[in-house]
């Protein structure tokens, strides 16, 4: 795979993904008490092909049928990934709101482009205990982050992973990108945005790295092993106390896909959630990944398949490779941006990452 980082290392290199957050955050938030969740949205003006494939045992999520490829409606106008557990699903409310009145949407009448309906699925993660059990995301968490969704946007313990946990740490919300230079996919870029809040452990506790450098390696990250003390500090520190976790993210790219393309995508971004995180797809979380397709860029017709084969099959094959690894990234950067919210301790704090 020849390739690089796009300019941001973000979901948002895929031109036309905008991502917004909008969180409720006390400094003094503590386990059961205090504000600490939130909403992220990625928004796609115009419109994006979309799929959906949901691994964990225990999801909690909106409009996932409606993104199955035998089924009508081809394009989503945003993705809602959001703390407070199925509560935090009214979020999607307030995005739908947004679009509407930014006449974003599935036109419903020629007459009047303001009557629209706007398609935006979500997912949750279960982030209840961190904070006060009756505080998440309602509608205007929701309106807000499609408002704040731009290219530039901030990562670790913000939007949707405000109280995520990742194993014994802190979780958050990580991006990366992938642009290829040359094959069958010269020009198109891949990018993920992941909220970790995973039950399983995300870092190899005999090293202090986190899973997610095994494709890269440590050195991509700037990461080296950890000292026996503060390897013995890390794996002290309790598991994870729910029996709820989850985590959620979003694949795009700007290659023309249809929406069985884009749930193939989705389906092998999973690899990459799977390296970095131990275990994963466990019955306790509700591990879900969106794909989206802007439509900007078609395969190149130089690469030509048997008849029996989709034409673009050699572009998917490096797309769903880029997705992996995308995701694998998107991982580690929330593990590592992630910052202390109630008491939860951030993997820089315990490994000086």
């Amino acid at each position: 795979m020849n390739s690089v980082a796009g300019p941001r290392n973000s979901i948002t290199d895929v031109a036309g993904v905008l991502v917004g957050h909008h969180q409720a955050l006390d400094p003094d938030a503590t386990i059961g008490a205090g504000a600490a969740t939130g909403c992220t949205v990625v928004r796609v003006p115009g419109g994006a092909t979309a799929s959906v494939d949901v691994r964990g045992g225990g999801p909690g999520t909106r409009e996932t049928d409606l993104l199955d490829p035998s089924n009508t409606v081809r394009q989503v106008n945003a993705v809602l990934l959001t703390g407070g557990s199925a509560y935090g699903l009214a979020a999607a409310d307030g995005v739908m709101r947004w679009l509407e009145e930014h006449k974003e949407g599935i036109p419903m009448d020629p007459a009047d482009p303001s009557r629209v309906v706007p398609i935006v699925p979500g997912a949750v993660i279960f982030d209840l205990p961190v904070g006060a059990w009756d505080i998440r995301p309602n509608a205007d968490f929701g309106f807000l982050a499609a408002e704040d969704a731009g290219a530039e946007f901030a990562r670790g313990s913000v939007g949707a992973g405000t109280g995520a946990r990742a194993g014994s740490i802190k979780g958050g919300v990580g991006s990366a990108s992938v642009r290829f230079t040359d094959g069958p996919a010269a020009g198109m870029t891949v990018g993920a945005l992941i909220v970790a809040n995973p039950v399983g452990s995300v870092f190899d506790p005999r090293t202090g790295l986190p899973w997610g450098v095994g494709t890269d390696g440590a050195e991509h990250f700037g990461l080296r092993p950890a000292t026996e003390e503060k390897l013995a500090a890390a794996n002290a520190l309790p598991v994870k106390g729910t029996v709820l976790n989850t985590t959620i993210g979003v694949v795009a790219t700007d290659a023309a896909l249809d929406p069985a393309a884009c749930r193939r995508l989705a389906t092998t971004a999973h690899d990459g959630l799977a390296r970095a995180i131990r275990p994963a797809h466990s019955p306790l979380d509700g591990d879900t990944l969106f794909a989206l397709s802007t439509g900007a860029i078609e395969a190149d017709p130089g690469f030509p398949m048997p008849p029996a084969f989709p034409a673009d099959l050699l572009v998917l094959d490096e797309l769903c490779t880029a997705a992996a690894v995308c995701v694998e990234r998107a991982i580690v950067d929330a593990i590592l941006s992630a910052t202390s919210v109630a008491g939860i301790p951030s993997y820089a704090e315990l490994f000086g990452g």
